[in-house]
């Protein structure tokens, strides 16, 4: 039977039964890092025969497959050890682990991570960061998928004021800080950035600087960037109202347009609390400018397509949003176990727009609803349903232009208009 142990290293010497652990192992794999760093520790020089260095994830797991494979039947136990960065569940290879061989086969032996000691070095507190990886793995070919990208980054300092980030070398302090440098944010909340490089090994360094300052610099691996944003700044700055298409992420023309929400928006009079309806929700632009309104607000989105789906998810979690429950269904069908709603907006029917009037109007006594219509035909269709519903009707038709540059002149360039229906009882 083999033991694998996931021993994490590089801030803290091991204790008495991780080094036990160590001796006892037959083979101690490492990457050619992680084999430099294992060189500082005392323990290296009983053990160095037994140190294997590989590099690729994949090829470290199927070396460790091939070993289980190999003693399956074996009486006596045999131990493995995997050296990691810090804490190997913190962004490591500690999952990966996991999922490969089971709770049962692997004990995880952690050692400071990065981010703890980096919050150390400048004397800030963490409980209150939000703790992000735009580390894409040591293959540039072979980049995982990360939860947040470099863009976010400034989207995400709106709603908090500490970030903390695992770099790489694409995603680097440099690149962060000119990605902030060319980010409205910049002009209007001051920020400062620490770069913590080396930590654990002598050379360790931590620089302090604006993102103006940090863009101009060069810094060695691995590191670690933390933002901080002023507290004198940060009053205010969350946004409320005024997102831009720019901003969230959609499909080529599937969002409604800035102007054209906002005035859905103020057309809901949206309640501090209680349940709103954002029905064929899209990319859930309406959605996520309610839930910043309304933090209280609980926020139904519910979306029959997979690709808005899956943009809907990216959006919610990009603007780190709690307050919306995605839905995967299709109106009315998808809405009959939802609460009661106080608002319900129509931005997509899938041409059962009298069926979701219908519906909506049998669960709400009072409140509003609001469609948006680009065509006559859903404006009537519309108008014609809410008033056999006994809904009072308020319609207001949007017309917008913006300016282009032609050459060195500018001409207005008209956006389709688009009906914003209200019915309220």
């Amino acid at each position: 039977m083999i033991k694998l142990y996931v021993i994490g290293i590089g801030y803290k010497p091991f204790d008495k039964r991780t080094r036990e652990i160590l001796f006892h192992s037959e083979i101690i794999l490492a990457s050619s890092r992680l084999s430099d760093v294992f060189k500082m520790y005392d323990e290296f020089e009983t053990v160095k025969e037994r140190v294997k260095v590989l590099n690729n994830v994949d090829e470290t797991i199927g070396f460790i497959k091939s070993e289980i494979s190999k003693f399956k039947s074996a009486d006596t136990s045999r131990f493995i050890t995997l050296l990691a960065s810090g804490d190997p569940m913190f962004f490591g290879i500690g999952r990966r682990a996991v999922n490969e061989f089971g709770k049962d086969m692997i004990e995880i032996i952690p050692d400071l991570s990065s981010i703890q000691l980096s919050f150390a070095r400048i004397k800030e507190t963490w409980n209150d960061a939000l703790l992000i990886s735009l580390h894409g793995g040591p293959d540039p070919a072979k980049r995982r998928r990360l939860e947040y990208e470099l863009q976010d980054i400034p989207l995400l300092l709106k709603r908090h004021n500490k970030i903390a980030i695992l770099t790489d070398k694409e995603n680097n302090p440099s690149v962060i800080a000119k990605t902030l440098n060319s980010s409205q944010i910049t002009h209007n909340v001051p920020l400062i950035m620490y770069v913590c490089e080396k930590l654990g090994y002598p050379d360790e360094k931590i620089t302090e600087g604006k993102p103006g300052d940090i863009s101009k610099m060069a810094f060695a691996e691995p590191n670690v960037v933390i933002i901080l944003k002023s507290e004198v700044g940060s009053q205010g700055s969350e946004i409320k109202l005024g997102l831009t298409e720019d901003e969230i992420i959609h499909s080529k023309g599937l969002i409604t347009k800035d102007e054209v929400r906002a005035v859905t928006i103020h057309k809901l009079r949206l309640p501090q609390s209680g349940v709103f309806w954002d029905i064929g929700s899209g990319s859930g632009s309406v959605s996520i400018e309610a839930a910043m309104l309304c933090p209280e607000l609980k926020i139904y989105a519910l979306e029959k397509d997979k690709e808005q789906l899956a943009i809907l998810e990216s959006n919610r979690m990009r603007f780190d949003i709690p307050n919306i429950e995605i839905i995967n269904g299709e109106a009315p069908d998808g809405l009959k176990d939802l609460p009661l709603p106080d608002r319900v907006f129509v931005g997509g029917s899938g041409g059962r727009l009298e069926e979701i009037i219908e519906f909506v109007s049998n669960k709400m006594s009072s409140g509003i609803i609001v469609l948006n219509a680009a065509k006559i035909e859903t404006l009537n269709k519309a108008t014609a349903a809410l008033k056999t519903k006994n809904f009072g009707l308020n319609v207001s038709q949007v017309f917008v232009s913006r300016i282009k540059a032609i050459g060195d002149g500018n001409f207005l360039s008209a956006l389709n208009p688009v009906f914003v229906i209200k019915g309220e009882r």
